[in-house]
């Protein structure tokens, strides 16, 4: 019989120091002498299996810094202007602004081209939504994500049919779109001054919905 123990004691002691799991899942072990080999290994196993799966899972988020937790599908079923549109998701339906752009009015020109651009980009599609936040007047405000990752307030920023809303977000990188969109005289940059929709005044309707 003590042969047997010093047997089961040597064994313990080789698959420790041959393990290549962590030392913290070794730690949590009985004491060696008191597990059978295939309850030990099968306890081990296991604990391997959740470490792989939250390393994959770590990985996987490093890797993708487009994905957020906080991201959500929706379909578009209204394009209204460029900036603005119906999403439907979770049984119901929601009106949102594109977060971080300003797109002309539909009676600015190039307005409805912007309406246009995000009509074919969205429209009755698939989308991913981040950033869902509505401010103190209610309206909703949001990022929008194609399936092949692109944003589409930055899309409609290179082609010139947006303003970047510099008084509403601090992302600098925004206004290097603008520029080179600008610099390319893409979209509503064409014109020698074009108006941003903040000071441009409707015949109809002098309310605006920003202000500088």
């Amino acid at each position: 019989m003590r042969a047997a123990l010093f047997d089961h004691i040597a064994a313990d002691r080789y698959f420790i120091s041959n393990s290549s799991l962590p030392v913290e899942y070794l730690a949590v072990q009985k004491p060696k002498n008191s597990w059978p080999d295939g309850l030990r290994t099968l306890v081990c196993g296991i604990m391997l299996k959740h470490h792989i799966m939250a390393g994959l899972v770590l990985a996987f988020v490093a890797t993708c810094p487009s994905l957020s937790w906080a991201d959500f599908g929706a379909r578009v079923v209204t394009v209204h202007e460029g900036d603005r549109l119906t999403i439907h998701y979770e049984g119901r339906s929601e009106t949102i602004y594109l977060k971080d752009i300003d797109c002309p009015e539909l009676k600015q020109p190039y307005g409805k081209q912007a309406k246009h651009a995000t009509a074919a980009y969205v429209g009755n599609r698939e989308v991913v939504v981040r950033a869902l936040k509505r401010d103190r007047d209610g309206r909703a405000t949001a990022e929008i994500f194609l399936q092949d990752g692109r944003n589409v307030g930055h899309e409609l920023l290179k082609e010139g049919l947006a303003w970047w809303q510099r008084s509403a977000s601090n992302d600098a990188s925004l206004e290097v779109l603008e520029e080179l969109a600008r610099a390319s005289r893409k979209g509503l940059w064409a014109d020698s001054n074009p108006v941003p929709p903040w000071k441009w005044k409707s015949p109809k309707n002098t309310s605006r919905k920003y202000s500088n």
